[in-house]
């Protein structure tokens, strides 16, 4: 007999972390893991959009990473030292400096500010982007609040919305379509 995808659980507006603990769909632990799983949602969306395998494989990693971030996030911090789950690593955001300076080798200068279009995987690799700070900005509401999120999670989470900047970038100039600047009106 097949598993039903729903529980009718959280129909009152409730659900539970990981450790057990119910809290409100509005908790800002609920809104923090969320982001991160739309923010994983997204890439693999701009993954499809890819034509360079090397890059398909580096957003397969940052979507693994992301989805080590949002469980890390799901799990009760009362619970944390008794629910095993995966970690971040210093390593893991060596990688997204790397690609960001491979990617930069190849690009010219950034002299003026763009917006995102251009091309479908240039638009999405800028609204992995945006998710990304929001994504941020929730972990660090969170963090205020409870002062229990990693720091490597948010430094994480930072350089990852540079990553993204630098892909739409990269992903421009190998599809030979131009940067689409911004030209303030006067």
């Amino acid at each position: 007999m097949p598993i039903k995808i729903y529980t009718k659980t959280g129909d009152a507006g409730k659900t539970s972390l990981l450790g057990g603990r119910r809290v409100s769909k509005g908790d800002l632990r609920i809104e923090s893991y969320g982001s991160v799983d739309e923010l994983n949602s997204f890439v693999g969306l701009l993954s499809d959009h890819q034509t360079d395998l090397y890059v398909k494989d580096i957003l397969k990693e940052i979507q693994d990473r992301l989805f080590t971030i949002g469980s890390e996030l799901a799990t009760d911090p009362e619970k944390s030292a008794r629910a095993p789950v995966p970690d971040l690593h210093e390593s893991d955001i060596e990688l997204l400096e790397k690609e960001i300076d491979r990617m930069n080798e190849d690009l010219p200068p950034l002299l003026n500010f763009i917006l995102p279009g251009g091309a479908p995987a240039v638009s999405l690799a800028h609204v992995c982007r945006s998710t990304c700070r929001r994504a941020e900005r929730n972990l660090i509401r969170l963090n205020d609040a409870e002062e229990n999120v990693s720091a490597l999670i948010i430094k994480y989470l930072n350089r990852l919305s540079d990553y993204f900047f630098e892909l739409a970038r990269y992903t421009s100039f190998k599809l030979d379509v131009p940067e689409v600047i911004w030209r303030a009106r006067m």
